[in-house]
């Protein structure tokens, strides 16, 4: 699927960042703070560590300070573990503005230590990028598929014909929820309390039982 964005040719309430960004655009894309950094992989970084670099807050995505340079060839995956679970609505990727910006992507969720060998099955939806060394272009994805999402694999599987690709921000924008660890206590509560609910309903007419 060919995701297109969101252009400069809209009108006012797209979403779009211009002159008039609101400032919940940048709150939508707070969901670095939700990344486990420290367990982040990039497979196939020029320099160990750098994948984690371009996940930063979103006043600081054009900054050009920090980036990831692929190694071999043009390929680079990114593995993200969450602290909670969340829902991805959006997703922003910024390069160069030259052949080594990233020119498709393809995400695949909850495949923790994904590899290589592993991208040649289906993912749950890939785009076509354009160039976006300003880190303005949204790709929205389909929410259906991105409910849930514990852990996300961001395959790039090719740039613009250069022979490495540079990547500077990969935003996420979508809401977060914590981690519960108290289901199971209140499922056992919840299966206990409907049959005796349902015990004293089937001997309410019988007063001589209740007395």
């Amino acid at each position: 699927m060919s995701g297109h964005g969101h252009g400069h040719g809209h009108g006012q309430g797209c979403g779009c960042a211009g002159e008039h960004e609101p400032a919940e655009r940048g709150l939508e894309y707070g969901l670095y703070q939700r990344i486990d950094l420290e367990k982040v992989q990039c497979l196939n970084e020029s320099r160990d560590g750098d994948g984690k670099l371009v996940f930063k807050p979103w006043d600081q995505r054009k900054e050009r300070d920090k980036f990831v340079e692929s190694d071999a060839d043009e390929e680079l995956l990114f593995n993200i573990p969450f602290t909670g679970s969340v829902k991805l609505k959006g997703i922003i990727i910024s390069g160069e503005d030259d052949d080594s910006h990233p020119a498709e992507i393809r995400l695949y969720k909850n495949i923790p230590q994904m590899s290589f060998d592993d991208a040649g099955r289906e993912p749950e939806q890939a785009f076509r990028l354009n160039k976006d060394p300003t880190a303005e272009v949204e790709y929205p994805t389909k929410i259906a598929r991105f409910s849930n999402v514990q852990h996300l694999s961001i395959h790039i599987s090719k740039n613009f014909g250069a022979e490495n690709t540079r990547v500077y921000y990969i935003g996420l924008r979508g809401e977060y929820t914590e981690a519960h660890r108290h289901e199971v206590t209140i499922c056992n509560y919840e299966a206990a309390a409907n049959p005796a609910d349902h015990k004293v309903e089937s001997i309410i007419p019988q007063t001589n039982f209740i007395s």
